[in-house]
């Protein structure tokens, strides 16, 4: 048989770059994972419109619902070796409508109406702020996807989405039946919402509780804590959330600034 006589060779049937035979690649898109993935869009989908039909209520906890959904796809992924390219890919769009752009809209239907009556000045203010935040969640999912092969496991650049999310979503469900807040409420709304999507893009550094060991052992009083929460959840639902969620994107940036102020002592004291 000669050189030309030889069988065509399919680009499937040859090793990529990397040396992996694509043949032993799963193909077609895994449906349990990808599922979970749809119901976190679906969610935000949801708040995007109960926001427009004024149900702000409703709209906040559907930014929650899509925070559980999201937190099982790639969860039942790993377990299930599921994971797919195309799976992250689907659950990074997800994420920036679930997270990024519901909250923004969620927040300017609620809150760009009402600041409006104090002037245009303020309605200009308002929906800038929610712009600003829709931009930055695109801006930190992308870094993220940029970045996903050699960052740390155990920490995140920037506030994840889906925690700035909970907070702009805790404060309006919280501050959904509030018919008259005032012009100060109104703008420590839009402070805290351009101050979430600031720390998503900034470089402060967030545990991500990857390492955590759930089969270890803990103190007693640790343990106690997670009734604690959920008790508290279930009376003050968006209160607790708001001081959860709002406490965790305060970690880093007070980390930062204690370890700053005690390497100024140390300097001070060296010298």
């Amino acid at each position: 048989m000669g050189p030309m006589d030889e069988e065509p060779i399919h680009p499937d049937d040859a090793e990529d770059a990397d040396g992996e035979d694509p043949r032993q690649r799963p193909r077609g898109v895994y449906w349990l994972p990808n599922l979970m993935t749809t119901g976190a869009l679906f969610a935000g989908f949801y708040a995007i419109v109960a926001a427009i039909d004024l149900h702000f209520e409703n709209a906040g906890i559907a930014v929650f619902v899509a925070m559980i959904f999201d937190g099982m796809d790639g969860r039942i992924a790993r377990w299930t070796h599921t994971e797919s390219a195309f799976g992250k890919e689907y659950d990074s769009l997800s994420d920036m409508v679930s997270f990024g752009l519901a909250p923004a809209i969620v927040t300017y239907q609620w809150g760009v109406a009402r600041i409006a009556e104090y002037g245009p000045l303020w309605r200009h203010v308002g929906w800038l702020v929610c712009f600003f935040y829709a931009a930055s969640a695109a801006l930190r999912l992308a870094r993220f996807n940029s970045r996903i092969a050699v960052q740390d496991k155990r920490y995140f650049e920037g506030l994840p989405s889906p925690s700035a999310a909970a907070i702009v979503a805790a404060l309006v469900w919280l501050a959904s039946d509030q018919t008259r807040m005032g012009l100060p409420g109104l703008l420590l709304a839009f402070i805290v919402t351009a101050c979430a999507g600031a720390l998503m893009i900034s470089r402060f550094s967030f545990h991500s509780f990857k390492n955590i060991d759930l089969g270890g052992r803990v103190r007693f009083t640790h343990i106690l804590f997670v009734p604690l929460f959920f008790v508290l959840l279930a009376v003050w639902p968006p209160v607790t959330l708001l001081l959860a969620f709002g406490g965790y994107a305060l970690s880093a940036p007070t980390v930062w600034l204690v370890r700053k102020l005690r390497r100024r002592r140390s300097r001070g004291a060296a010298t």
